[in-house]
């Protein structure tokens, strides 16, 4: 379908020609609200520009007013089978609901869901994973189809629409990445609301992060996907560093893109180390810029000519290139002098000082 509906988390769009925003959850009992507002601050630190909470107690949802006051990005509530605490996060002040409307009660707990959401401007995910899809569709569909998914996200939206709301954002979600995919692609030709987009359940942070990023870039690059959660066992920091390195290597983030060689037999400088310096150092930048670090003669000259700021290096001596052209030699410091070299290239892209140090 064309361009999606857009829906707004407190002040962050979602949807339309919006930019992909990156979403994550805390892991800490929602009720210690010391330890979550913590956390929540770590993670919007670290990327994050929503973060999801779990809602599964009255206390859950009373602390609900004490996160949402001291965070700086804006939060969305998981409930599952309750609406009523649903209502109490609303009404405490989250900026973003994630149920299934098929277990949060009949039509009439739905309804009255979706009242108090439209009235405080709340839009609602409908979030569908694949290992709690109904028993009928299981059954119709032989499995977790694609179509099973989908079918599943259809029912719970045509709930909300009955119930006069159309704040939505809908997620179909697996661990499988090609079922994921498949059932995402199935979604856009269907649906004109925003889509979150992430494989579920990825596991730990090696072979999660591949997941992820095999299937939420392919869905990115069909131009699929408004937020994005990359989901790591283990620390939620980890989440949306990887989700931001994701959205980098599409192009979808002002960011450092670095390349670096992976190095050979001939390599005669420390590529690793100077790479490793050069991201550390410029890991804040938000200005689109590509940076090589190359560690020979032959592929570096060609990565050059692509790079806006490059450095090949040799036994003795480098050469650094900005924008393909030759500057100078470099014979020492390589990596205080690729990042002098990306200072100046922002301040005359910008006209302002970028602080790297």
């Amino acid at each position: 379908m064309g361009e999606k509906k857009t829906v707004f988390a407190g002040t962050l769009p979602i949807g339309g020609k919006h930019p992909v925003s990156i979403q994550t959850m805390t892991n800490t009992p929602t009720e210690d609200v010391a330890a979550t507002s913590l956390q929540i601050a770590q993670l919007a630190e670290a990327g994050a520009q929503l973060v999801r909470v779990s809602v599964y107690s009255q206390e859950c949802a009373k602390a609900v007013r004490q996160l949402v006051d001291s965070s700086p990005v804006p939060l969305s509530a998981d409930v599952h089978f309750d609406h009523m605490l649903a209502i109490a996060a609303v009404e405490n002040g989250i900026s973003k609901l994630r149920i299934n409307p098929g277990n949060i009660g009949d039509e009439r707990k739905v309804a009255a869901l979706a009242d108090c959401a439209k009235a405080h401007h709340v839009p609602i995910r409908v979030g569908v994973n694949s290992g709690s899809l109904p028993k009928d569709l299981l059954s119709h569909h032989g499995g977790p189809t694609a179509q099973a998914l989908v079918k599943a996200a259809e029912r719970h939206v045509r709930l909300l629409e009955a119930a006069g709301f159309d704040d939505i954002v809908i997620s179909l979600k697996s661990s499988d990445v090609r079922l994921t995919v498949d059932a995402y692609r199935l979604a856009d030709k269907q649906f004109d609301y925003p889509l979150h987009v992430g494989v579920t359940e990825a596991g730990l942070p090696g072979q999660g992060t591949i997941k992820s990023a095999i299937g939420i870039g392919a869905l990115l690059l069909d131009g699929i996907g408004h937020t994005v959660r990359v989901s790591l066992t283990g620390s939620p920091l980890a989440e949306p560093k990887a989700a931001r390195d994701i959205l980098r290597a599409i192009g979808l983030v002002g960011a450092v893109q670095l390349i670096s060689c992976p190095t050979c037999g001939r390599t005669q400088v420390d590529v690793e180390g100077i790479a490793q310096e050069v991201e550390h150092r410029t890991a804040h930048i938000t200005q689109p810029i590509k940076v090589a670090v190359m560690g020979c003669v032959v592929n570096g000259p060609g990565e050059a000519q692509e790079a806006n700021v490059a450095y090949c290096g040799g036994k003795e001596v480098g050469a650094l290139y900005v924008d393909g052209q030759f500057v100078r030699k470099v014979t020492e410091r390589p990596a205080d002098e690729i990042v002098s070299a990306v200072r100046d290239y922002l301040n005359r892209q910008t006209g302002h000082t970028e602080e790297i140090h």
